[in-house]
């Protein structure tokens, strides 16, 4: 259905990874490498799925993950997620790229909402946007550690996407076709305000344009160092996103992050890394309990949530599994995504034989030899 809505340049932005889009396929398929073992003559019981990462309790074991621009693939389409998402109980985690103010994204929530933290425009520009998710009510900064420059995505260059949001007519003139054959999202386009900037990124009391991200994200690489002064800036708890290594989760804890997020940019950034689910156990071994370990990346099903859970996540992020949705129908269709895999995660633990995910270990799964 988003497919059907979205221009081709917008639908290949939620749906495409970098370079060959090894990671990409691999971040699903190292979900159908696991194995369940499933127990037996268990008595029927209702599900219980309710958790808590990073001190923020959430009614399901999943969290919408940060989408940056999604107000292209829907009308205010942040705050439209962030609603959804209060709805169903869990957590909500705008991106510094958003089209959205944050404020009005944390308005739209009945339920938790985190920031995910981009250092655009130095640390003064970056103290003040953590300033005002602090004080819009945000309960958790997540730092994201793997974008020193943005991915190759070839289907963006094939698509125009420089062109087309370059503001010259003659160089976007070629790939306009892809634009006016969706007069349904153009009209919401213009009706919306047409091309987003960047409303939490404000540099000389001006939103960043969005033509200035590239350039901008290449000259505010995340260190370690940044950790410390963000701890001094956001006294709440500090997420940190991007782990792939057993070192890199080690001096996450050092640096004294309160959760980790095993993620490979959804295959975004370093193509033929590893698939995060192969990922995961390494980490949670790494950090032995010390902090709260999140997923993202080949979410598709309810079964991959727990199979994510049996290997030591304490939950999940899915970022795709609901931008589709955003896409297809707006609210409707994230709704329509989360209860998707909500129905997926009871389904599954029944059949396991395991109607608790705080009870999900290790027992429960096979991993490839």
């Amino acid at each position: 259905m988003a497919r059907r809505r979205l221009p081709r340049v917008v639908f290949d932005y939620i749906d495409g990874g970098a370079d060959g889009e090894v990671t990409l396929r691999d971040n699903c398929g190292a979900f159908d490498a696991v194995v369940f073992r499933p127990r037996g003559a268990i008595a029927s019981a209702a599900c219980k799925l309710g958790t808590a990462v990073a001190a923020t309790p959430i009614d399901v074991p999943f969290l919408l993950a940060p989408l940056g621009s999604s107000r292209l693939f829907y009308p205010r389409g942040e705050c439209v997620a962030a609603r959804a998402a209060g709805e169903a109980g869990t957590a909500y985690t705008l991106s510094t790229l958003s089209g959205c103010r944050l404020e009005d994204v944390k308005a739209a929530t009945a339920g938790p909402a985190w920031y995910q933290l981009y250092m655009l425009g130095g640390r003064e520009v970056a103290t003040r946007a953590v300033e005002r998710a602090r004080d819009a009510g945000f309960s958790a900064l997540v730092l994201t550690i793997d974008t020193p420059v943005a991915g190759l995505r070839e289907r963006d260059v094939r698509n125009g996407t420089k062109e087309l949001i370059g503001g010259n007519p003659w160089r976007m003139l070629p790939y306009a076709g892809q634009i006016v054959s969706r007069p349904g999202w153009l009209a919401d386009f213009f009706a919306d305000g047409g091309m987003m900037s960047f409303p939490n990124v404000v540099v000389s009391g001006k939103p960043m344009p969005y033509e200035d991200i590239g350039a901008a994200l290449e000259q505010s690489t995340g260190s370690w160092e940044d950790l410390r002064w963000v701890r001094d800036v956001w006294k709440g708890p500090v997420v940190i996103k991007g782990v792939l290594t057993a070192e890199d989760a080690r001096r996450a804890v050092e640096e004294g992050a309160d959760a980790i997020v095993v993620s490979n940019h959804g295959g975004r950034q370093l193509d033929t890394v590893a698939a995060t689910i192969r990922a995961l156990p390494e980490v949670v071994d790494a950090v032995g309990g010390r902090v709260d370990v999140l997923l993202d990346g080949g979410i598709r099903r309810g079964s991959d949530v727990v199979k994510a859970l049996c290997l030591g996540a304490r939950a999940v992020l899915v970022g795709r599994a609901y931008g589709y949705g955003l896409g297809a129908a707006g609210g409707a269709g994230v709704r329509r995504a989360i209860d998707i895999l909500r129905d997926g995660i009871v389904r599954t633990l029944r059949l396991l034989g395991c109607h608790d995910v705080a009870a999900l270990d290790r027992s429960y799964v096979e991993l490839p030899k």
